[in-house]
C-alpha cells in the first residue's frame, strides 16, 4: 500500500482551486520576468534560495555572461528588496 495520501496527487480539473495553474518549470525570459517567476514562486512556496542553471545548449558565453550580469544587477536586487519588505 502506498503512503501517498490524497492531499499530495495534483485535483483533477474538475476541482482544482483557482491558484492550481500550470506553470513551466523554466525561470526565462526579461529580467522584469524572472522577478515576477521568482517572487511568484516564493509567494507559493516560502522559499528562501533559488537555483538557477545559467547555461545549456548552444547558447553563446557572451549572453551567459550578460544574463548573469542582468541577475546580480536588476533581479537579485529587486527581489531581495520585495523580500525584505
Amino acid at each position: 500500500m502506498s503512503s501517498v495520501s490524497a492531499s499530495t496527487i495534483a485535483p483533477t480539473s474538475r476541482c482544482r482551486p483557482r491558484w492550481w495553474r500550470p506553470r513551466p518549470a523554466l525561470t526565462l525570459g526579461s529580467p522584469q520576468q524572472v522577478i515576477d517567476k521568482i517572487l511568484s514562486q516564493h509567494e507559493l512556496f516560502g522559499n528562501d534560495r533559488c537555483l538557477l542553471q545559467m547555461a545549456f545548449g548552444a547558447v553563446p558565453h557572451r549572453k551567459v555572461m550578460r544574463s548573469i550580469e542582468l541577475l546580480g544587477t536588476v533581479v537579485a536586487p529587486s527581489v531581495r528588496k520585495v523580500v525584505a519588505a
